[in-house]
């Protein structure tokens, strides 16, 4: 059995170093136009809640329980002080007194459960006075099965009105949760979404947001849950006062007592041996390998997207064998999880209460009650009723609050993220509006220097360039050398680590990315395939102008893709099959459900829509750099012409003055003879610039690969 608990001789993830990793994020988090104090404090409470106690250096994979400990008892209360009144304020404010409603009838229907049982018991009592003296007060009678209609008829009145009110109330707050979220998501950038912990903060998030959904049987708790807990305290608070009503004497205090510690203390001691030893995911890095390593394997054995590959090289006998592996290793681990809830403490309370010892002892105050002469069977029924009552109560408490512990974190995570600032976001003090420049982009580098967050060295090194207003440049190289890169960072899609880069005579980093990103259009080496028609594909490149079918249509024509669109069945409307979305590599496709109906384009056609979106905005007098990153790759050498024909059309006036700068990026050196200055990358430098002529002339790598390529 350890060994199937351990199993260290299979898979050996990496692991977060609290050393190396957690300080750096959260100084980032912090001084990277991060959120305010109160904001940064709930972010480092989260955080430290995902620590393992048992290994300081290893944190929780987001999503998972956190253990029930004095630390994370004193972080979820620190989180809750920061946290639950600013989103009680936020739902409050939505419907105040809906709200109010809400929170007084949970109460109400907590005591409603007492009220009945105390109304069955005067029922009992009454009939079965009636037997004993063969005095059938047959009005009395009818007047307590009235009293019982009009009961029964207001609880169901006071929950159908509770219901209504706590749907008003949740639907409005889910939808405020999930637009909050999704507002949060399209501000965050590229360089922000590469922080691995602030993609862990983004999931607890949305899992926080998926509670909303009715996501209780995943153990996620919502905002909404807490209203059970006021109905279960309201009833087991109405049961303790009704059974010490009944029983609350000095002689008996003492039974009674030890009837309702029977009753109580099961759940109790289940609840916290459970918060200590069950934590609800995969807290184990082997484990959680384990289980990213199956989904994957599973993800390529239902993917259409994939299926050429696995068939051709004979990928299924190994994705069969890697599934099976982790599949072994997850049940290993949860048969280990099984074996620790089934301990000797969980035995010997399953032991008592199959002897009936439990049951015994909670019916202790029956001895009482033979014992008065005010026993009835009424009271008996009362006791009874309340007692088991009072047992599933306390335990749908404590699951409750279980899953509530669990909850906060999540809560944390949420209202951490919404604080989370772009890291390419300037501050209010240093941004500045757009300069717009009549002749087109001015572009300045001056010892640029990038790398990526999981490499240690630099993708680009010392970058030195100036690109003159409405000239066009050539960016060449062999594969890997940066020149996608330097597009991204030229972009605005990448921040860099070192150097200066001036637009138009002003530092980039002071431009509003939104603001930069109006003045651009680009075509990406790795273009979008969305999920619609052509015309959506297409009028995503200038949104307020995509319900405009002449303005897509001409974006067609100077793509040169207007002929094969109005070859498709139903011309621009014409669905569009992706073939690489997450869902069709998550889920087998249903026969029938939709693929039918979309049509499948070749790689040139889908570039040619790509080229399209850009040609939206492209001819706006407000874009002023075009940037084409690999756009003709899957076009032959006409189209291609055609293509730089019309760019060129387009950064040029009437009457013959630049008035778009235009960068591209290609492999086809007979194309970049063609630019005004040409920029040679080889391992992330410029290692050559100038006209075609020059650097043929100096007879350096960019001379020796275009002999190569003639």
């Amino acid at each position: 059995m350890e060994e199937k608990c351990h199993l260290s001789h299979f898979f050996s993830p990496p692991v977060f170093s609290s050393a190396q990793k957690i300080p750096k994020v959260a100084y980032q988090y912090e001084e990277d136009r991060g959120p305010a104090r109160a904001d940064n404090d709930v972010y480092n409470s989260w955080l430290k809640s995902r620590t393992l106690p048992q290994n300081t250096g290893t944190l929780l994979a987001p999503g998972n329980h956190r253990p029930f400990d004095h630390t994370t008892l004193r972080l979820a209360s620190r989180i809750c002080k920061m946290c639950f009144p600013d989103i009680l304020r936020l739902f409050f404010a939505l419907h105040p007194w809906r709200t109010v409603l809400m929170i007084i009838l949970q109460l109400v229907r907590g005591m409603l459960p007492v009220f009945k049982g105390f109304s069955h018991a005067v029922l009992i009592d009454e009939v079965q006075s009636m037997i004993t003296s063969g005095n059938f007060l047959w009005l009395r009678l009818a007047k307590l099965a009235a009293t019982e209609v009009i009961r029964a008829v207001l609880e169901f009145t006071v929950d159908s009105i509770a219901s209504s009110t706590e749907n008003i109330v949740h639907t409005s707050a889910r939808f405020l949760i999930e637009y909050k979220q999704m507002e949060q998501r399209v501000r965050l950038d590229v360089p922000t979404l590469a922080n691995p912990i602030i993609r862990d903060l983004l999931h607890e998030s949305d899992l926080f947001v998926r509670s909303f959904v009715g996501g209780s049987s995943f153990g996620l708790f919502s905002m909404f849950d807490f209203t059970r807990v006021l109905v279960l305290f309201s009833e087991l608070v109405s049961h303790l006062f009704l059974l010490s009503s009944l029983f609350w004497k000095g002689t008996h205090s003492p039974l009674l007592f030890l009837s309702l510690l029977s009753a109580v203390l099961p759940p109790v001691l289940t609840w916290l041996r459970g918060n200590r030893t069950y934590s609800g995911g995969y807290d184990n890095p082997q484990e959680a390998h384990a289980v990213a390593r199956q989904e994957k394997m599973r993800r390529l054995a239902y993917s259409d997207y994939h299926r050429s590959e696995v068939l051709l090289f004979g990928l299924g006998p190994w994705v069969l064998q890697s599934w099976a592996r982790a599949r072994r290793t997850i049940l290993g681990f949860e048969h280990c999880h099984a074996a620790d809830e089934s301990g000797l403490s969980s035995q010997f309370w399953s032991y008592l209460n199959s002897t009936g010892l439990l049951a015994a002892m909670q019916n202790l105050p029956v001895l009482i009650l033979l014992q008065s002469n005010a026993a009835s069977l009424g009271m008996f029924t009362l006791y009874r009723s309340s007692i088991h009552a009072l047992f599933y109560t306390a335990g749908s408490l404590i699951t409750t609050l279980r899953l509530a512990f669990q909850g906060v974190f999540l809560m944390g995570a949420f209202c951490a993220a919404m604080h989370v600032q772009p890291q390419l976001q300037p501050t209010a003090d240093k941004a500045i509006r757009y300069r717009r420049c009549s002749k087109g982009m001015k572009i300045e580098l001056k010892n640029l220097t990038f790398s990526y967050p999981t490499s240690r060295d630099p993708v680009l090194k010392d970058i030195n360039l100036t690109i003159e207003a409405g000239e066009t440049l050539a960016i060449v190289g062999l594969n890997g050398s940066g020149k996608s890169t330097l597009a991204n960072v030229l972009l605005r899609i990448l921040d860099f680590d070192s150097g200066i880069i001036t637009v138009n005579g002003l530092d980039i980093r002071r431009y509003r990315p939104a603001d930069y990103h109006a003045h651009i259009t680009s075509v990406f080496q790795g273009f979008s395939k969305y999920d619609g028609s052509v015309k959506e594909n297409v009028g995503v490149g200038l949104i307020q102008e995509s319900q405009n079918p002449s303005a897509v249509h001409e974006a067609l024509r100077l793509a040169g893709a207007a002929d094969f669109v109005k070859a498709l069945p139903q011309g621009m409307k014409t669905k569009l099959k992706t073939g690489n979305s997450e869902s069709s590599a998550w889920l087998p496709e249903v026969p029938g459900a939709y693929t039918h109906t979309r049509h499948e384009l070749s790689g040139g056609e889908w570039q040619r829509l790509a080229i399209s979106r850009a040609l939206m905005r492209a001819h706006r007098p407000e874009v002023e750099l075009i940037l084409l990153d690999e756009p003709t790759s899957s076009l032959d050498a006409h189209a291609q012409n055609r293509l730089f024909n019309t760019v060129e059309k387009i950064a040029t006036s009437s009457t013959g003055g630049k008035i778009k700068t235009v960068i591209f990026i290609t492999h086809r050196l007979s194309t970049a003879r063609r630019a005004d200055k040409i920029a040679m990358m080889e391992r992330g430098r410029i290692t050559e610039f100038g006209t075609h002529e020059e650097l043929l002339q100096r007879d350096g790598a960019y001379a020796a690969l275009y002999r190569a390529s003639v």
